[in-house]
Order: C-alpha cells, then sequence, then structure tokens
C-alpha cells in the first residue's frame, strides 16, 4: 500500500480527488445502481442503516422541514445532524438546514459516500454525526427514465452530459406527481387528507479546462407543493442555487488546489390547522406565508501529496413571516422572526503511510455568529405590537480535531478513528416556532451549537471474494438540541401560546447530553456470475441525561433513534438481458417523543424489482413498493392516533441511456 504517492489524476469534475487519509475513516460507499434504480435519492442512501430518515418518511411524504438525513441512532433531528455536499458544495437550506431531496434527482449523482463520524477536518460545522459526499455525474452520455405507478404516481427524469477536449455541459431535470395516501388508518375522519405531492427540479453545469484549471459553474433550482395530511394543511418549497468553482488537480510536480463560491436562495410556506377531537373537521391555526432566506458561502483547499489545508465561510439571512390566533373566521395577528447566522474555519490535515500503516489527523478552528435575531408580533387589524423582542447577539470559537489510523494485513484492515464535531443551530431552530396537528413546538434563541465527541474501531476486508467489516462506536453529544415538552393543553404557555386540548406544548433546548454505544457491519459479495448480495447492520445504545437543563429526559431514548436498523438486498441476472434485485430494510421500534411515550413500532419493508433491456439502449421495468403492504408506523399523536407510511405500490417504467 503507498497511500501517500504522487499520482497524476485526471478528472472532468469540479472536485479534488478524495483524500488518502479518508481510508483511516469510517466510509461506506452506496452502490451506484441503487442509486440509479431510486424514486428519490434519499431512498437510495437509506439502504446504510446508520442512515436515519426522520419520521421514516422519505421525501415523497416528509414536510420540507423534516428532510434531513442523520447518520448513526444518536439522536435523529428533522433538520438532520449530517452534513450533505454535492462536489463539496452545502446542500443544505439557508433558513432550516434541512434538504429539499426532490432537488437532487437520483439521475444527477454519479457516486455516493457516506463518512460516518464527526467531519472537523475539511468538511467544517454541520458534519456532526457525518458527511454524505456525492458526486455528480461527469460521464459522457445521458439517462432518461419515466414511470407510472399506483396513486396516479408519474415521474419523468433525465440527464445528459457532453465532453469535449476543454468543454463538458450538463442538463438534468424531474418532474414527478403523486396523488399520495391518507396517513391515518383507525379512527379516521373526515380532517384526513392525503398526502398529494408535485415537484420539479432542474440544473444545467459548463465547464471549461483553462490552462490546467477546470472552470466550473453551475445553476439548479426546484419547487414542490404538498399536502400534509389533513384537510387544509399544505406546504410549498421553492429555491435556486448557484456555484463557481475552480479547481486543479495534483500533479507530481504540483500540488493541487479548489476554490470555490456559492449562493441559494429558497423560500417556503406552511398552512397549519387544529384538529377536532372526533377529526371530523379542521381549523386553521396558522399560516406561515412565507419564509425567505439567502445564503451563500465560500471555501478554498490546497492539496498535496501527503497534507491538505483550507478555509470555508457561510452565511445566512432569513424570516418566517406568518399569521395566527385565527378567531371569527379570520387571522387575528401576524408574526415576523428571523436574524443571521455566519460561520467560518480554518483546517490542516495530513497522513502518511510508515509500511502498511497509514495515519491520519487533522486541526479545525471554527467561528460561529447569530446576530440580527427579532421576533415582532403584531395585531394585524390595528398594526399595534404584542410582542416585539431582540435577541441578544452571540458568537462561539471552537477548536476540533480528528485522528485515524489504518493497518493493511494482506486483505484484511484494522482501523481506529478519534474526533470532535460541532453543528450549530439553524435559523429554524432559533427563530421559528411550528405547530403538527394539536402540537406547538416554540423556538428558542438563546440555543448552543451542539458538539459531538467520539471514537470508533473496524475489521474488516475490501479485497476479497466477500468484503465485510465489523465495527464499534462510542459518542456524546453534547447539548443537543431537542424538542422538550414541557406542558400539556389546554393552556395558555409563554409566549402566549395557547394549545388545545389533545395537544402538547415543547420548546427546543440543549437538553443536557447524549451517550452512544454503537456496533456496525456490512458485507456483500457474490454467489456466482449471475447473483450478487449485500447486508448490514447497525445497533445503537443510546441515552439522555438530561442534567439540570432537562432532568425529566433523564435516562430515557433519544426521540426518532431506533435501536437496530438492519438493510439486506439481492440482485439475480437470470439471463443476460434481465435483472432482478430484492432490497429490505428492517428497524426496530423507536419513540415519536422526548418523554418515550408515543412508541412506533418495528418496521420491515421489502421493495421488489425487475428490469428487461429492449435494445441495447433502452429497458422496461415492473417494481413493487413496500411488497409486504407493511404498516410503517411513522407517528403518534398526543390523542393516540398513529400515522402510517405508504403502503404497497406497483410502478412500472422504462429507461433510456446512450453515451
Amino acid at each position: 500500500m503507498d497511500l501517500g504517492a504522487e499520482e497524476i489524476i485526471v478528472v472532468t469534475a469540479p472536485r479534488l480527488p478524495q483524500a488518502p487519509g479518508e481510508q483511516a475513516y469510517s466510509v461506506l460507499a452506496i452502490d451506484p445502481r441503487a442509486v440509479e434504480d431510486a424514486v428519490r435519492l434519499d431512498r437510495a442512501l437509506a439502504v446504510a442503516p446508520g442512515a436515519n430518515l426522520f419520521r421514516r418518511n422519505d421525501s415523497g411524504a416528509a414536510n420540507p422541514t423534516v428532510q434531513g438525513l442523520s447518520l448513526r441512532a444518536i439522536g435523529p433531528s428533522g433538520a438532520g445532524r449530517g452534513l450533505v455536499t454535492l462536489d463539496g458544495v452545502p446542500q443544505h437550506d439557508p433558513f432550516g438546514g434541512w434538504v429539499i431531496w426532490g432537488g437532487l434527482a437520483p439521475e444527477l449523482i454519479e457516486r455516493a459516500n457516506i463518512i460516518r463520524g464527526a467531519g472537523a477536518g475539511p468538511y467544517g460545522a454541520g458534519a456532526l454525526t457525518g458527511v454524505v459526499a456525492l458526486d455528480e455525474r461527469s460521464a459522457q452520455g445521458f439517462s432518461l427514465r419515466a414511470e407510472y405507478g399506483a396513486r396516479d404516481y408519474t415521474r419523468v427524469g433525465g440527464v445528459g452530459v457532453a465532453n469535449g477536449d476543454a468543454f463538458s455541459a450538463l442538463l438534468g431535470a424531474s418532474v414527478e406527481h403523486d396523488d399520495g395516501w391518507i396517513p391515518t388508518r383507525e379512527g379516521r375522519g373526515a380532517a384526513d387528507a392525503p398526502l398529494a405531492r408535485d415537484a420539479m427540479s432542474g440544473a444545467v453545469r459548463v465547464q471549461r479546462m483553462q490552462g490546467g484549471v477546470l472552470i466550473s459553474a453551475r445553476l439548479s433550482a426546484y419547487a414542490e407543493e404538498r399536502s400534509s395530511g389533513l384537510v387544509g394543511a399544505n406546504s410549498t418549497a421553492d429555491g435556486v442555487a448557484a456555484s463557481l468553482t475552480f479547481v486543479s488537480q495534483p500533479r507530481a510536480d504540483a500540488p493541487g488546489w479548489r476554490a470555490q463560491a456559492w449562493a441559494r436562495e429558497s423560500d417556503m410556506s406552511n398552512s397549519f390547522v387544529t384538529v377536532a377531537p372526533d377529526r371530523s373537521m379542521t381549523t386553521p391555526a396558522s399560516a406561515q406565508d412565507e419564509t425567505p432566506a439567502f445564503g451563500w458561502g465560500a471555501n478554498a483547499a490546497l492539496r498535496w501529496s501527503n497534507g491538505e489545508i483550507g478555509v470555508d465561510l457561510r452565511a445566512a439571512d432569513g424570516e418566517t413571516r406568518e399569521r395566527f390566533n385565527y378567531s371569527g373566521g379570520t387571522f387575528l395577528r401576524s408574526r415576523g422572526a428571523g436574524g443571521e447566522t455566519l460561520s467560518a474555519g480554518a483546517y490542516a490535515e495530513g497522513w502518511r503511510t510508515y509500511g502498511d500503516t497509514l495515519v491520519s489527523g487533522g486541526v479545525r478552528l471554527d467561528w460561529w455568529q447569530a446576530s440580527e435575531g427579532r421576533r415582532l408580533e403584531r395585531l394585524i387589524a390595528t398594526g399595534a405590537p404584542t410582542l416585539d423582542v431582540e435577541a441578544e447577539d452571540r458568537e462561539v470559537w471552537a477548536p476540533n480535531a480528528r485522528v485515524g489510523v489504518r493497518h493493511d494485513f494482506g486483505s484484511h484492515y484494522a482501523r481506529a478513528a478519534a474526533y470532535a464535531g460541532l453543528r450549530p443551530p439553524t435559523l429554524n431552530e432559533l427563530h421559528r416556532p411550528f405547530r403538527v396537528g394539536n402540537d406547538i413546538t416554540e423556538a428558542n434563541t438563546s440555543l448552543e451549537p451542539e458538539r459531538l465527541y467520539g471514537l470508533d474501531a473496524a475489521f474488516g476486508d475490501d479485497h476479497g471474494d466477500v468484503a465485510w467489516s465489523i465495527g464499534v462506536f462510542a459518542v456524546r453529544l453534547v447539548d443537543p438540541i431537542t424538542n422538550v415538552t414541557l406542558g400539556f393543553g389546554p393552556g395558555t404557555f409563554p409566549p402566549g401560546v395557547f394549545v388545545p386540548a389533545g395537544g402538547v406544548y415543547r420548546q427546543r433546548q440543549n437538553a443536557g447530553h447524549i451517550d452512544a454505544l454503537g456496533v456496525e457491519a456490512d458485507a456483500r459479495g457474490a454467489l456466482s456470475d449471475v447473483l450478487s448480495w449485500r447486508a448490514a447492520l447497525s445497533y445503537t445504545d443510546a441515552q439522555i441525561d438530561g442534567d439540570d437543563d432537562a432532568p425529566q429526559l433523564t435516562g430515557l431514548r433519544p426521540a426518532q433513534a431506533p435501536e437496530l436498523s438492519i438493510t439486506a438486498g439481492l440482485a439475480w441476472r437470470p439471463w443476460n438481458s434481465g435483472a432482478f434485485s430484492a432490497d429490505a430494510r428492517y428497524e426496530s421500534a423507536r419513540f415519536d417523543d422526548d418523554l418515550n411515550t408515543r412508541r412506533l413500532g418495528q418496521a420491515l419493508t421489502l421493495d421488489l424489482r425487475f428490469e428487461q433491456n429492449i435494445t441495447p439502449h433502452a429497458s422496461a421495468f415492473i417494481a413493487l413498493d413496500n411488497a409486504l403492504d407493511s404498516a410503517i408506523e411513522t407517528g403518534a399523536t398526543a390523542d393516540g392516533v398513529t400515522l402510517y407510511g405508504a403502503p404497497q405500490a406497483a410502478r412500472v417504467g422504462v429507461r433510456l441511456t446512450g453515451r
């Protein structure tokens, strides 16, 4: 093994190659075929057992505000505690930190790697439980997929890349419609409605080689409308993003470097309702008419044969504009709340090989500031203020580090790593209250950044007929941002929030710390030339210590965190032109709330797919999602109503490819 050797790397994508030192950390590559066949990208990432979707819903049903991704079941949150990047550009909404997965069509993605553990080095603030590093397609050719299925599900998506000697262009787009399903079953009433969705996205990228430097410009946009499972409860989300990247690849006689700048503008709306006790009707509760936000950032890195240094900067400015206090057929009050955040960091990473041993490590210093925070509530009729609060400006300095060691024993290896990371609160967590049914959660402008300290170790084989690894990890998440239950309706709570009967009042708080111990394992191989398989599991024993901040949580399990997740897949090619696949996921019970009173049962899903080549460039497929028609519990309300995920559904489609 000579991971530190200098070599010439020729690429046509706006990124530096993966640093050799990354092999000392826990990296899981997602099968490119799983990404290519996925209905939505977050479903493809969920084949990694430690990748948790909030409330078990993928982006086909999840409200935009909970479309994050958490790695390892330490304590998933709506925004997610993992960082998602596309060719190095963060994909998170500047206001809420969530990822609108509908804006990242699977056809665009060439490669997806999951790096588990805090990204104290080049990834920056936000990479608390890990990183999802996405690489956009760069190979010449095109792919077009059209499909139709149950519930009038319709989707068309495609991407094309044209490469020349010094110029490259990418164009991709997708359109999707789904009539949806009603998430309630027992006690369903006239208040319940389907989780319908319409979405579209597009991206264009142009690149040019100029004197050994790749110049890449990218522009993308998305828009979606969806209903939230209750009559009158709907949401929209839209956004535009742009990036400009300059890359010079490392050579034997010169270091490589990258300079990147990006900007993202987004907006979102949500309408919330109160549900009658017998679910016979809904009444408007609040309307978040706009959530305009703007984020921008820049990063730069210098890479040589055994090291890298870099800096990054991220800024966000946004607010929520809403109406609430519905009475007599109209909203009586308005609210505007928001602010600004700014973070900056600098890091130095190094790696070196000593025979068959790789040693990697780095240090990082982050600075975060929250400023210009304000919440203003008025009487709509007169414009008179009823609440006017300015949040105190705050800043935090946070040094972090990581170190990893890997030793190869022929085809086997052993590795160990220790790390620390930081995730600042989002503008959404600091300033935006929200409502789900009759449950109300208040914002908190006093939130501190979350910090994670951890270590992991693994043993495996990545060169044999069967590639496998088994590892353990131990982490402590300090000051986790949690929705803490503070009271039950009916009643009025600070700052004058009325919670109806059957509802719960919560506030986002830094709740002590979470300790987690876990085991993760994966294996993949081929039984023959036509039959391959994969399997993986993640077991996490996580427990909260609320300290003096939230003593009622001490000894409980974090909300939305399952103990055990298992995924498995089988791919069989009975003849050269046909392919059958089966993918299964099992998840143990989890709790929907912080007090562990709303239990969501275990869940098992099985997805089946068969694809037949018609010509060398065309194929047809049929897929059966949730083939067992399992009742997947995704949520539970305070009044005992259970919400369920998508039932069994069939899809048929065609795929066209070419080069």
